[in-house]
């Protein structure tokens, strides 16, 4: 399938998202469509599948002109998108989701389970999931359902996948598998756009490059004609520098001890150290325990036996409020659901979490403090926004980011718990909060960082402690590791 887009252009409530930006798809390529948080790449691909009307330009597949008013009807085209926001219902099982509106009847009009239990395993199969039909989804983690939501366009007789964002919530062997269904795909004529901001990962599996920058078209190269910098010039109009900042930050005495941490099935005798300033980085496979680990550390996952040590005394964490009373903060692996509230203001969700430093008794709002430390906090983490009153869905998902640092930072915590602190952001973001991290690493808070980025563990780290199956396989010196230490770690092997 041959698709061409020319001089699209989008505007959204007097503010130009999309001008005159053209692209072109071939049939069993692999494009990726790359560009900052806001430089409209979701919305060109909302606007081709039907999702949003465009304002000018032409569409056409295979040289016919198209438009079409529904995303149904671009999958009745063979065109799928699996967006970055997960679209899944979380109290349904993983067969129940994967078969919405897609259910298979037999010759009497009734669900034909045993065929759609068959296909399901099919695809499941192909994906290597360790995953039952039958779990409900809202037990999954946030990378099991992304996994889901592939397997479910997978289902269908697609022509063109669009992948906002795949990997973002996947370990390094959930992303490999990912990478050998893309390219079996390719070689059966199935053309994909993917969209991304990992680097590694375009350079990895792509053909070709577009890059969009504030709502316009850049370029397009072919992979084997261009290279990383190259890439990041077109994106942000400059040149980036060190991808991760140079740190010289002189360790204190331990902030945070856990002792033979135990919530069965999910980890079982879990101890480690951090010390003030350092950045302990957290590695595994998705589904090891990790930020399970994490949640239990913040009590948001109640323990069968272990406790935690604040500056060398034992603390009784009970629940989240218990621990942020404690001096421990934690930034969710998940903004949308559990890390701001989306429909209130910039200054709202800074504040929620800040009360004591803004309000009379915790009980009258001071309404100069509040805008004072709002605006202290978009300036000092150059957030990209109209305004504090800006609600916080408009912002791009690097911006949301910030703003979720932002409540914990002003916080004030001897210990900060980052949950996959880059998922979703653009390589300028990203670069943002890596210096964000380390201003507080240098201010004396310690941190824990778990993620599935393994160059991004490797280059802001001290020390990796690895988690295999809800149990520390290692602990390294970052100095002294690498991706393949970290994998035999990973997956059960031993460092010799």
């Amino acid at each position: 399938m041959q698709i061409d887009m020319t001089g699209i252009s989008k505007n959204f409530a007097g503010v130009q998202v999309l001008q005159d930006v053209s692209f072109n798809l071939c049939t069993g390529e692999i494009h990726a469509l790359m560009g900052e948080n806001g430089a409209g790449k979701s919305t060109l691909m909302k606007i081709l599948t039907g999702l949003y009307p465009r304002d000018a330009g032409e569409i056409t597949i295979d040289g016919s002109p198209v438009n079409f008013k529904h995303p149904k009807e671009a999958e009745g085209k063979g065109i799928v998108f699996i967006h970055q926001e997960l679209n899944v219902m979380p109290d349904l099982t993983v067969e129940e989701n994967m078969f919405m509106g897609k259910d298979i009847k037999n010759k009497w009009g009734l669900l034909d389970k045993k065929e759609m239990r068959k296909e399901v395993m099919r695809v499941v199969e192909l994906l290597g999931l360790r995953i039952s039909p039958t779990a409900i989804m809202r037990q999954l983690s946030v990378g099991q359902q992304q996994l889901v939501e592939i397997a479910k366009a997978l289902m269908s007789d697609a022509r063109v996948i669009i992948m906002d964002e795949p990997t973002a919530a996947l370990t390094q062997v959930e992303t490999e598998t990912l990478f050998r269904i893309a390219r079996d795909l390719k070689t059966r004529g199935v053309s994909i756009v993917y969209i991304s901001h990992r680097m590694e990962e375009i350079f990895a599996l792509c053909d070709r490059i577009t890059v969009l920058r504030d709502g316009q078209y850049v370029d397009t190269k072919n992979v084997s004609n261009t290279d990383i910098n190259d890439i990041i010039r077109m994106m942000i109009g400059r040149e980036l520098g060190e991808r991760y900042p140079t740190r010289n930050v002189e360790k204190g005495d331990i902030a945070i001890e856990v002792c033979a941490l135990t919530k069965k099935p999910y980890f079982e005798n879990v101890s480690f150290s951090v010390r003030s300033g350092e950045v302990l980085g957290v590695a595994g496979l998705m589904g090891a325990g990790r930020t399970e680990i994490m949640r239990a550390v913040f009590g948001a996952l109640k323990i069968d036996s272990g406790h935690v040590k604040l500056k060398g005394k034992e603390v009784r964490i009970k629940n989240p409020a218990g621990a942020k009373k404690a001096g421990i903060g934690f930034v969710t692996e998940d903004r949308k659901i559990e890390g701001l509230m989306l429909e209130e203001s910039i200054k709202s969700n800074i504040s929620l979490n800040n009360l004591d430093k803004i309000s009379m008794a915790g009980v009258v709002l001071h309404g100069t403090k509040e805008r004072s430390l709002s605006n202290q906090a978009v300036e000092k983490l150059a957030v990209r926004t109209s305004g504090i009153e800006q609600t916080c869905r408009t912002l791009s998902g690097g911006n949301q980011q910030k703003i979720v640092f932002a409540k914990w930072m002003y916080g004030d915590p001897d210990v900060l718990i980052l949950d996959e602190p880059t998922r979703g952001v653009d390589v300028g973001a990203k670069k943002e909060i890596y210096s964000l991290i380390c201003r507080l690493a240098e201010r004396g808070v310690a941190i824990i960082m778990v993620s599935s980025d393994l160059p991004e563990v490797l280059g802001m780290s001290d020390r990796i402690m690895v988690v295999h199956e809800g149990k520390i396989s290692g602990i390294i010196e970052a100095a002294q590791a690498n991706q393949e230490k970290i994998m035999i770690l990973a997956t059960g092997g031993d460092l010799k």
